[in-house]
């Protein structure tokens, strides 16, 4: 059965800059109450190198972050390998380069989301503002939907696979 892993990053003491985390912690607690063994989480104030091989036990990776972009509430995007000249000062790696050093280092390449939530407030305080609760709501959907059509699948197969035997 594919394993995937939810990677929620941010900073859940300024605000919307969390809502990575909050989705990350959401589906932690959906995948116990659901029995859900197939999901595992992560989460990080940011995204560093020793990430590539923790996502290199995985066949599909969700990273969720927040999101200062004009989307409309939640905005979802296929993540390919790239590499990066990496600067001194660089206190967080792109999602993109996690998965080059994760194909580099592990030769592993796994089906990789890079799932951004609108954000409204970045204040200093662990309350989302009103937009930050609605596009976690809505990114929260989307979990569900995913996990559902990706497992389905596989149930569906491992069912027609039995009754061939």
């Amino acid at each position: 059965m594919k394993k995937l892993l939810i990677y929620g990053y941010g900073n859940p003491g300024r605000s919307d800059d969390g809502l990575g985390i909050k989705l990350a912690e959401f589906a932690k607690q959906w995948a116990i109450e659901n029995n859900k063994w197939q999901i595992n989480v992560e989460t990080s104030y940011q995204l560093n190198i020793e990430d590539a091989e923790i996502i290199s036990h995985y066949d599909y990776v969700i990273f969720s972050d927040a999101s200062t972009k004009n989307i409309d509430g939640i905005q979802l995007s296929i993540v390919k390998p790239k590499k990066k000249t990496l600067e001194f000062t660089m206190h967080s790696m792109p999602v993109e380069y996690i998965l080059y050093l994760c194909k580099q280092h592990f030769k592993k390449t796994p089906v990789t989301l890079l799932l951004q939530i609108k954000g409204k407030e970045w204040d200093t305080k662990e309350e989302l503002s009103p937009t930050g609760e609605k596009n976690l709501k809505m990114a929260i959907e989307f979990i569900k939907h995913f996990y559902n059509s990706l497992y389905s699948k596989d149930l569906n197969k491992q069912y027609a696979t039995s009754m061939m035997e």
